[in-house]
């Protein structure tokens, strides 16, 4: 039976455990001790990087979720006759309140809604926009 070059084992593990094998290589090779931790401690500035920008697109697409439903309810509330800006500032939940702009102009309504971010500046860069119109001028 031929041994592959890749079964081949190194003299002195032969016939040992993963684990036995890991101990064998720090006695042997001084310097590969501690190699996983040193990789996990070098990959963590990426994970939490990733983590982040992750974590800001679900906040943009919630803004964008909710400023379509905010133009929306602004365009029935003038539909209705009421006043569009108060309705729409009445359908976003509380934290997004102090983030919405919101024009009207005539039947429609314009809302700008800046998602939370924990960068400064990338929040205005992912604002939803959401137009709706109430229909032909009242």
């Amino acid at each position: 039976m031929k041994k592959s070059p890749t079964s081949a084992r190194r003299p002195g593990q032969a016939g040992l455990p993963a684990r036995s094998r890991a101990s064998a290589c720090a006695r042997l090779l001084p310097g590969c001790d501690g190699q996983a931790a040193v990789e996990l401690v070098a990959l963590l500035p990426l994970v939490v990087a990733v983590a982040l920008a992750i974590l800001q697109a679900l906040a943009a697409g919630v803004a964008v979720e909710l400023a379509g439903h905010v133009a929306q309810s602004g365009a029935v509330a003038i539909a209705e006759g009421r006043d569009g800006e108060a309705a729409a500032r009445a359908a976003l939940p509380g934290w997004a309140r102090s983030r919405l702009h919101v024009e009207v102009a005539g039947t429609r309504v314009r809302v700008r809604l800046t998602p939370p971010s924990l960068l400064p500046g990338v929040g205005t860069r992912l604002a939803a926009s959401a137009t709706a119109d109430a229909g032909a001028d009242r």
